[in-house]
């Protein structure tokens, strides 16, 4: 991840004593692979509600279907790490989430999340008010109290609250400031920028069928009318948006 500053954790893990990793909803199942390839001589799994990974992987690496907002089938004490990455609006119950990840957690194992925040902000006004990088937060938060699934985590401070309530300790945070589009002077960030402008335009489709139309109710043309503006002001670089991201990591005691 290239916001942290090209590591996959933060969480203080020790090589020798990392045996077998859980990676949840873990999509494109780029993030198991890469950390596999760092820690060889642990079993990463990655699982997911759909079959998108790759077949050709490390042979410490495997996938499973698996819904994470039902009961974890696995033993107690299980794993070294369980890495919670980019869950905004996935989970049924955050609560319930850290709980099941704290049972399967080994004692001295830990647990880490990357939540980001669903509003852009910026320093400048560029982001105007009512125009669509502004509007984008209410729009999933609407659509998030629909379905029953939070689209403001970072907001309610939930990474914090779920680890405190589940038993973890040592529990840490780190936020990070993420510019959305080309505009940021810095190279790196500029860089970061880019990639999270690509990952949006290329979901603009699937919110467009699913969120906006049919849990909002929203027509095809009022949609891409959103996504056509959206577009324009990501590919703006007077518009200087960002939004923040919080890495939070915790330990299950021995």
């Amino acid at each position: 991840m290239v916001q942290m500053d090209g590591k996959l954790y933060l969480s203080p893990l020790e090589q020798k004593k990392v045996q077998k990793v859980l990676d949840i909803a873990t999509g494109s199942g780029l993030w198991a692979i890469d950390f596999a390839d760092e820690f060889p001589n642990a079993e990463v799994i990655g699982t997911d509600v759909s079959p998108i990974q790759p077949s050709w992987v490390p042979a410490n690496v495997k996938f499973e279907l698996d819904d994470c907002n039902r009961e974890w089938t696995w033993p107690d004490n299980t794993f070294d790490f369980v890495n919670l990455r980019m869950l905004i609006g996935i989970v049924d119950d955050w609560y319930t989430l850290f709980r099941q990840a704290y049972r399967v957690a080994k004692p001295g194992g830990y647990v880490e999340s990357y939540v980001p925040q669903s509003e852009f902000l910026c320093d400048d006004g560029s982001v105007k008010e009512g125009g669509a990088l502004d509007q984008w937060a209410k729009v999933f938060f609407e659509g998030g109290r629909r379905l029953g699934k939070t689209f403001s985590v970072y907001q309610e401070d939930l990474q914090r609250k779920c680890m405190e309530e589940a038993g973890f300790v040592d529990i840490q945070f780190k936020d990070i400031q993420v510019p959305m589009g080309v505009w940021h002077p810095d190279k790196k960030a500029a860089e970061i920028g880019l990639w999270w402008k690509m990952a949006a335009e290329s979901d603009l489709d699937g919110y467009i069928n699913y969120l906006w139309h049919s849990v909002l109710g929203w027509t095809t043309d009022e949609a891409k009318a959103f996504a056509s503006h959206f577009r324009k002001d990501l590919n703006d670089p007077k518009v200087h948006g960002y939004f923040m991201a919080r890495v939070a990591w915790g330990r299950k005691p021995e």
